[in-house]
């Protein structure tokens, strides 16, 4: 599978709870980090319901 890279682009703050479990399940806990996760439904569906705060690094 191929990897992406996930970069937090927005802050956390006054964000629901959901979101910011789903944040810190991606690995992604300070603003400006990348992390690099496998391509799989999980993950993207994680990255769907954040889409607002983080972007995809190509």
């Amino acid at each position: 599978m191929a990897t992406i890279k996930i970069k937090q682009v927005r802050s956390r703050i006054n964000c629901p709870a959901v979101q910011k479990r789903t944040l810190d399940a991606l690995g992604l806990k300070k603003l400006n980090r990348v992390v690099e996760h496998e391509s799989n439904p999980a993950i993207l569906g994680m990255i769907q319901k954040v889409k607002h705060l983080v972007e995809v690094v190509e």
